[in-house]
């Protein structure tokens, strides 16, 4: 078989079964283990898979550049947004993290609210200057030009200035089994510090981040108050995230 031939059948795997085990494919094709990895390195060089440990994942879309990440999924987007700014009391402290589902919050909250938001994101501070009632406060740091926000040393230490009731993280993947990810080691550590920040801490994830995994781990599911998504109850990840012991928010709930 061809490497090309190869290369194809397991996008194909990947797509019908969410995911590669290399010793599974190697054995069932009369390859080597090494003829499997060698084509699952190429393929996440290509930006067509994620490799982990023993295989590969789904990439994720929400890997994109700020602007095209806006075009992904946006009715997915608003639904799981209108549901995390029920989450948001009058008189609260809340953190928000860059990114688009939360520009989505943003925009579902409603035009009375009153409290105090903190974000590391220029565009999410400039969307509530119309909500007279917000108080926002700009954490400064380098700007990660990728996803619109400030991390570094610089941003992780304005954190650990500030104390919230509850923290809107975005991620790009959610998977039973890689976690929470997202692509850039810095912003995964400051996530991390501003999750450390709030009394708890719920992921947006609309659903184009579940079921698939980025490079970097941002938190164990077990340092998150729960997970927020429109994706079909049925939905089999969502199955492995709750063997997980991840509590998960609906729209019904």
């Amino acid at each position: 078989m061809l490497a090309a031939e190869r290369q194809a059948l397991l996008l194909d795997r990947l797509a019908r079964d969410g995911k590669v085990v290399a010793k599974e494919i190697a054995g069932e094709l009369g390859l080597s283990d090494d003829s499997v990895r060698r084509d699952l390195r190429e393929l996440a060089a290509a930006g067509l898979c994620q490799r982990v440990y023993g295989g590969a994942l789904p990439v994720s879309p929400a890997l994109a550049q700020y602007a095209e990440r806006r075009l992904v999924e946006p009715d997915s987007k608003d639904r799981v947004a209108a549901r995390a700014a029920r989450l948001i009391m009058p008189g609260s402290t809340v953190i928000l993290d860059g990114g688009t589902t939360t520009l989505a919050v943003v925009q579902a909250l409603p035009s009375t609210l009153t409290c105090t938001i903190i974000t590391h994101s220029p565009t999410i501070a400039a969307a509530l200057v119309p909500h007279d009632g917000v108080e926002v406060f700009l954490l400064g740091g380098r700007l990660f030009k990728h996803s619109a926000v400030t991390c570094g040393a610089a941003a992780v230490e304005a954190a650990q200035a500030i104390t919230a009731d509850l923290f809107l993280l975005g991620v790009t993947g959610v998977h039973p089994t890689a976690g929470l990810t997202t692509g850039d080691v810095e912003e995964a550590a400051m996530k991390r510090a501003l999750a450390g920040r709030a009394a708890d801490t719920y992921v947006l994830a609309s659903a184009e981040k579940i079921g698939v995994a980025s490079p970097y781990r941002v938190l164990p599911f077990d340092e998150i108050a729960g997970l927020i998504t429109d994706t079909a109850a049925d939905d089999p990840t969502l199955a492995g995230l709750r063997d997980a012991g991840v509590s998960i928010l609906g729209l019904g709930d």
